[in-house]
This record gives structure tokens, C-alpha cells and sequence, in this order.
């Protein structure tokens, strides 16, 4: 079984090794047996099951076309948050979960949602012609949601065009036009996301906004999404939105702050080249023409002018979370978490629906081991989410809700949202789970390439194992890390997929062109599945702080790079020593437990008490008082930044470099010094933590 372990098992039903038709015909074997001689007993399956052979076990149950079904099932119709088919969408997971014999329950909130009413645009040109602009898709069908940005303000406006790239503040100031007044047109690209180009046009003096896909393909569909500041709902930022609990009037100043005050609306980049290219004005600057595959030269403003309005309406719905619980044997006050969320835009395909797929799949192998007696030894929570798309508000409200036990009772939480995009194995996580990601990837196939595992085809790829880091709000581990402090991972395949919040993210266009043998979903299910194994089950947390130590010092040698002398980096490096000297005794610590591996209850006292210290470290880099002007935002390592291009760590750092150029040089230093020593004292916070001692 060891060698079998050491390379990579075919996990794929269309191109089966040996080796795991061997052992499908064994667990086939294992379940006829145990069918037999135990039809109504409850007995466990006769041998133990070891961490060895369960994830084998895990691995050879995969099903190419039993993920091709779910996915099937969960794509039949567009199912947007708050609306009755998203309610049939729910039903249908719960109904999984039940079905497999897993405890389920949901949790309910009310949040306010925004839909759109109606919407137009008119080009007029040079020439006096004018033209209604098409703002629907081909792809459309019955109860797909017309194309728009949610919480976007209903308004109307005629204005010039100006053509401002990705909409950045550098790009207002490499395009040198005012745009006061003005329809800016940006496109997207890079980390730059669609409510920072609302609210970046807003300041600029933009009078509304309009974005579009700058893709090869695909260039008649929309791009929907939000546009508003935050996450979770906006009328109970903080705390859970319950019936019959606090709520905040939409005219407060806490609620207007998250809406932008311009509307917005998304383009296809078939209508985007219509306007574009009849701009004159000033020629597009060089170093916005490298990627641009839209018609344009010229940046404006005008002579185009455009008669855009967009009415939409901000309301109440009711949300659902729906989870399936496995308890744990003997630590069942600790908990892993696997989350993804279910709602989309229109179809869903790709984003969420391949991860709830993904989802229901780990379900039905971890019912199959339930069945042959294995017992997680820490309890293991199925999450799936509602509302993600409007602002991570199903996950959100429930970690708000749940605040204090997810402190002190979880484990981790692994996040899978679109988890098959395309080709390339990518994964984010806070450091001291990159350990557990390697290990975990060199034992599931590449669904790619022949006889490779997902371990070695990602270390081929351009960046090698490269870990990113979960600074963004694009997903629902967002709350986790950067609110709740919880160790996070998130994991996909391909990114940047064509068909992103369009009609045409559906069924076909996976079968089609994301996962045509569906072996890339197998591939995220057999990692995610794995992981959460470890979690569960690992009698010591399979935790590396010296990785996170050596993450901080790569933040302080990076940032030593951007400061003047003035601003003393001292303080944040004695802590990141003291981080490193508190990390090399846990880890010194942890190899000598596991060396006893024994039934001696103090040896088990103390693999407890280590594991609690691994546990609560994460939460010693929040900062009661938060990011300034955004204190949900507690990670004072990882979260958003406002010049998330200076730097995507320390955001609170990066965050005083934004702030410190309207005021003294004196007023300048101070105010960076001040975020380096708040981040030092919450590295100095989870040093205490690792070593759980007073000081």
C-alpha cells in the first residue's frame, strides 16, 4: 500500500491505469462484501481503515460522468440569488446531502439584493446617424437576467465618450483628458475589479461608466456582476441579517457609503468596438496598445455621444445556506470546513456550478467511507453558500453569525468556487498550508498529461508551485481570512475563462470547451477532498508556521525596497523573528509527537494542546480596529488593499502610502510608521499564540 501511495493514482474513468482498475475491482469487491454480511447492521467495515488506504479508497471512487450529471442537473436553468428558480437550486443540494444519509440544515437571512428593471443606449456619431445598441445576448433564454451591475444607481445620462483602458488612476493619468461630465469606457483586465473602476471614474468626475471584455472570443457576451463597496449585506455590516433582526434604513450613511453614486452597466466588446472605434481625440497611449484587441485609437472625448439609462431596484430577499455535517469521533468541537457557492448570474456552469459539483461529489465518496466504518476524527462541514455573486453575503452573514465559535472551534476552511475554468492547476492559501497543498497534489493524477501528477505538471507550468495568497474579495473565503481569521485555502483550474457572468456559461460550453472529459473536475475533487482528510483526520494539524515565518520576511524584504529611510522597518522585523523562533519550536515540537504515536492519554493531551495553539494563530494577525476606513477588514497581512499594485500584502501599510500624499512630509512618515508598527505588533500577537504562553 506504501507503494502504491508513492506515485500518483489514475483517478479518471476515461483512461483507467491498471493500477486503480485493480483497486475500483477491489473497493467494488469491499462494498458486495460488506453488503452481504452486514445488509442491516451497523457495524464497521471488518479491517481498519488507515490514513493510507482511506484516501485510496477516496481517490478510486471518482466518477467522470457522475460530476457530468450534478453539473447536468445544476445548470437546466440560471438560478440568481432571491429568485424561485435559485430556491429549486437549493432544494436539489439539500435533497443530495439527505439522500446520502448526512445530516443536513440550512441557515436563512434576509439581505438586500438589487435587480435590474430596465436599461438603453444610444450612439449618436459625427456623422448624425444614431443607433440603439443591442444589450442582450444570443445566448439568452427564459429567465436568464438581462445584462447589468448590481447596486449600480438607476440614472440616466447623455454625455461625450472617453476611452479609459483599465480604468485605474494611473490610466486617468496617462490618458491627460478631463473626463468630468463624461461616459468613460474601460475594460477589464488584471486585479483591477469592477466596482474600484466605478469608484475610480467617480472621483475622476465621470457621469456614468461602461465595461467591457477585451477577449479574443466570445465578444457578444456581457459581463454582470456588482459593483458594490464591501461584502455581506449591506444593511447588517458586522452582524448576521436575521428576520426580525437589526436592519439598517437604506438612507443611512453606513448603506449609502457602499453604493456608488454613477450608474453602470456592462458592454459585449462586438457593442464596445461600435463606440470605440468612432472616438477622436487624442491617440491611444503606447503603453495601453500591447493586449488591446478592441478597435480603437483614439481615446476622445467624443465626438461620439451616448444617451445611456439604466433603471434598477434595490430590495429585500430571503437567502439560504445549505450544510451537511459529518461529526467527528473524537474531537468533534473541531471543525473543517468545505465551502462553495451556488448561485450564479445566469447558467453557472463554470462559476459556481462546477464547484458545487465538485461539492456534491465529495459528499457521495465521503458517504461511501461512512459506509465502510471510517469516522473523521475532527467533524467536517459541506457548506453551500447563497448569494455569493451579490458580495459574499450568504457566507458573510454566516460568519458574522458565528463569529466566535469559528475562533475558537475551526480548523480551516477550503474554499473551491469555479473549480474548472480551463487548463492549469491554481491554488491560493495562507502560508502555513503550502506544505499540505504539495503533499497533497503529488497524489492525485494530472488530468492533462499522462503519468504526472498535479503536483509535477503545476511545477512545469510558468511560476513553478507557485502559492498565491488571499488578499482579493472574490471569493467566499474572503470573510474567513480577512474577518474571522480562520487558515483558508482556495483552489481552481484555468482562470480567466471567456464566458465569465455571460448567457453563454452553460452546460455545452464546459462539455465543450472547459472539461470535455470532465477529468479536471476529478482532479479538483481528488485535491479537495484530500486535503480535507488530512485536516480531519491527522491526529497533529498538518500546520508549517516556519512557512509562514519566511513568507513575512520575503513582505519585509519587499517592502524595505519601496520605503525611504525615514520609515523604520525595526520594529516589523524583530517581530518576524520572534515569529520565526516561535514557528521552529512548534515545528520542532510537532515531529517529536509524532514520533508517539501512542494510546497514552498525556501524549494525546498534549498533540491537543499543540493543535489548539496551531489553530489560533491566524487570528493574532487581526486588529480589533480593522483597516482604516474599512474596519470589517481585520488581516493585517492579507486583505484588500487600496493600491493593490504597490502591494497585494500589509494592506494597511499599502494603505497609508494612498493616504499619506495629500498631507505634510512629517504627517507622511508618521502615518506609514504607524501601520508598520500596528503590523509588527499583530505578528508579535500570533507569535504569542503559536507559543501559548504569557509573557
Amino acid at each position: 500500500m506504501k507503494n502504491i501511495m508513492a506515485r500518483p493514482i489514475n483517478v479518471f474513468s476515461t483512461k483507467p491505469s491498471p493500477l486503480s482498475t485493480w483497486v475500483v475491482i477491489l473497493v467494488l469487491c469491499i462494498l458486495g462484501f460488506y453488503a452481504v454480511y452486514f445488509p442491516r447492521s451497523n457495524a464497521p467495515f471488518p479491517t481498519p481503515l488507515n490514513s493510507s488506504n482511506l484516501q485510496t479508497l477516496f481517490l478510486s471512487t471518482s466518477s467522470n460522468s457522475t460530476i457530468a450529471s450534478y453539473l447536468r442537473a445544476l445548470t437546466l436553468h440560471p438560478h440568481l440569488a432571491g429568485t424561485e428558480p435559485a430556491a429549486d437550486t437549493t432544494r436539489y443540494v439539500l435533497s443530495h446531502f439527505t439522500s446520502l444519509g448526512l445530516q443536513t440544515h440550512t441557515a436563512t437571512y434576509r439581505a438586500l439584493l438589487s435587480y435590474p428593471l430596465s436599461s438603453s443606449l444610444t450612439a449618436h456619431f459625427s456623422d448624425g446617424s444614431s443607433v440603439d445598441l443591442p444589450l442582450t445576448e444570443p445566448a439568452g433564454g427564459p429567465g436568464v437576467v438581462q445584462p447589468y451591475h448590481a447596486y449600480s444607481p438607476s440614472g440616466s445620462v447623455q454625455a461625450r465618450v472617453v476611452f479609459v483602458n483599465y480604468g485605474r488612476e494611473k490610466d486617468y493619468r496617462e490618458l491627460g483628458v478631463n473626463v468630468s461630465g463624461c461616459i468613460v469606457i474601460a475594460r477589464k483586465g488584471g486585479e483591477f475589479g469592477r466596482g474600484a473602476v466605478v469608484e475610480t471614474a467617480e472621483k475622476n468626475g465621470a457621469a456614468a461608466v461602461l465595461i467591457y471584455g477585451d477577449g479574443e472570443t466570445w465578444r457578444n457576451g456581457f459581463e454582470r456582476g456588482n459593483v458594490m463597496r464591501g461584502i455581506g449585506d449591506p444593511l447588517s455590516p458586522g452582524w448576521a441579517g436575521v428576520e426580525g433582526g437589526e436592519s439598517l434604513g437604506l438612507e443611512d450613511s453606513e448603506v449609502l457609503k457602499r453604493f456608488p453614486k454613477i450608474p453602470s452597466m456592462p458592454l459585449s466588446a462586438e457593442v464596445a468596438d461600435s463606440i470605440l472605434s468612432s472616438l477622436g481625440g487624442a491617440p491611444v497611449p503606447l503603453e495601453w496598445r500591447g493586449a488591446l484587441r478592441s478597435k480603437v485609437s483614439h481615446v476622445g472625448p467624443g465626438p461620439t455621444v451616448l444617451n445611456f439609462t439604466y433603471q434598477g431596484e434595490k430590495k429585500m430577499a430571503t437567502i439560504q445556506n445549505v450544510f451537511a455535517v459529518i461529526k467527528g469521533s473524537e474531537e468533534p468541537d473541531r471543525y473543517v470546513l468545505l465551502g462553495n457557492h451556488r448561485d450564479a448570474w445566469t447558467y453557472g456552469a463554470v462559476d459556481p456550478s462546477s464547484g458545487t459539483a465538485a461539492l456534491l461529489d465529495i459528499a457521495r465518496r465521503y458517504s461511501i467511507l461512512l459506509g465502510l466504518g471510517w469516522k473523521p476524527r475532527r467533524t467536517i462541514i459541506l457548506c453551500s453558500w447563497d448569494a455569493e455573486e451579490f458580495g459574499m453575503v450568504g457566507s458573510t452573514e454566516w460568519v458574522e453569525q458565528n463569529l466566535i465559535n469559528l475562533g475558537s472551534k475551526t480548523v480551516a476552511y477550503l474554499n473551491v468556487d469555479c473549480a474548472v475554468q480551463g487548463p492549469g492547476f491554481f491554488v491560493g492559501s495562507t502560508p502555513q498550508l503550502d506544505s499540505l497543498i504539495l503533499e497533497v497534489t503529488k497524489k492525485v493524477k494530472d488530468p492533462d498529461s499522462e503519468d504526472v501528477s498535479v503536483y509535477e505538471s503545476w511545477a512545469a507550468a510558468d511560476g513553478g508551485n507557485n502559492i498565491q495568497r488571499l488578499s482579493g474579495v472574490d471569493s467566499d473565503f474572503a470573510s474567513f481570512v480577512q474577518h474571522a481569521g480562520i487558515p483558508s485555502i482556495d483552489i481552481y483550474y484555468g482562470r480567466d475563462f471567456p464566458v465569465y457572468h455571460t448567457a453563454f456559461d452553460s452546460y455545452n460550453w464546459m462539455a465543450e470547451h472547459g472539461d470535455p472529459f470532465f477529468q479536471r473536475h476529478v482532479a479538483v475533487t481528488g485535491v479537495w477532498g484530500l486535503l480535507a482528510l488530512h485536516l480531519a483526520d491527522d491526529s497533529i494539524l498538518p500546520f508549517n508556521y516556519v512557512s509562514y515565518a519566511n513568507e513575512l520576511q520575503l513582505y519585509n524584504n519587499r517592502l524595505s525596497n519601496l520605503l525611504d529611510q525615514k520609515t523604520s522597518l525595526h520594529p516589523l522585523a524583530m517581530s518576524i523573528q520572534e515569529f520565526a523562533f516561535a514557528a521552529k519550536e512548534a515545528d520542532d515540537e510537532l515531529k517529536k509527537l509524532r514520533l508517539q504515536e501512542t494510546a497514552d492519554c498525556s501524549v494525546d493531551m498534549r498533540k491537543r494542546a499543540l493543535n489548539d495553539r496551531l489553530m489560533l494563530v491566524e487570528k493574532g494577525f487581526l486588529d480589533a480596529d480593522g483597516l482604516q476606513g474599512r474596519q470589517w477588514f481585520k488581516h493585517l497581512v492579507f486583505g484588500p488593499s487600496s493600491d493593490h499594485e504597490r502591494l497585494n500584502f500589509f494592506p494597511g501599510i499599502s494603505d497609508s502610502f494612498t493616504r499619506s500624499t495629500s498631507i505634510s512630509e512629517g504627517e507622511r512618515v508618521a502615518a506609514i510608521q504607524h501601520e508598520v508598527w500596528r503590523v509588527s505588533r499583530a505578528i508579535h500577537r500570533a507569535a504569542s499564540a503559536l507559543r501559548g504562553e504569557f509573557t
